[in-house]
């Protein structure tokens, strides 16, 4: 069992991207592994900007990530890029945070047009920060997540084959016999 920490870079707490997260956190625990759900908009806001990298809740999501063996990323998409709040907080964590990691980038947007956002804005700063392994990413149309009033989420059905096979190979990546840091990692069949 490898333990996945699910950041959502949404600053709000209804957004698609942070549904869909914890939808996806779901398929990550049937198939063994521990989920840690991060929020970074429950991060103090004087926190992030101000850099106060002794914060108690800075010290605490580095400690976070130190602790995962492998990192789910989502952002939405703003001016073709992920946002200001995830930005924030991988400014402040270690330089080499997600080093040993296996790490699986997903974003949500309203246009294709956003589409290169994973590989052009944040699959630089993953590999800047020390991952090991950033698998393939995928984009996902905001038309294709459809939220109810309480926390259910649908999803179009070519959207939903695509994240489950996303999901899944970033799941095998963590479940590879030398695992991330060397530990044997094991993920049961889901």
């Amino acid at each position: 069992m490898a333990i996945v920490l699910s950041v959502s870079g949404s600053p709000s707490a209804s957004s698609r991207t942070n549904r869909l997260l914890r939808h996806l956190d779901q398929r990550l625990v049937l198939q063994g592994h521990e989920v840690l759900p991060l929020d970074i908009r429950t991060v103090p806001a004087d926190a992030l900007l101000g850099a106060d990298f002794g914060h108690p809740a800075i010290v605490e999501a580095a400690a976070l990530f130190a602790r995962a063996d492998g990192v789910v990323i989502g952002t939405p998409v703003y001016k073709a890029s992920y946002s200001g709040v995830l930005k924030a907080l991988l400014d402040l964590l270690p330089q080499h945070a997600l080093a040993g990691k296996t790490v699986l980038p997903l974003a949500t947007g309203g246009t294709t047009a956003h589409v290169l956002a994973i590989d052009y804005a944040l699959r630089p700063v993953l590999s800047s920060m020390g991952a090991a392994h950033v698998v393939q990413g995928w984009f996902t149309l905001d038309k294709d997540i459809t939220v109810g009033d309480d926390t259910s989420l649908a999803l179009a059905p070519g959207a939903a084959e695509a994240l489950e096979q996303v999901v899944d190979q970033f799941s095998g990546a963590l479940g590879s016999p030398a695992g991330p840091g060397g530990r044997a990692v094991l993920a049961a069949a889901g």
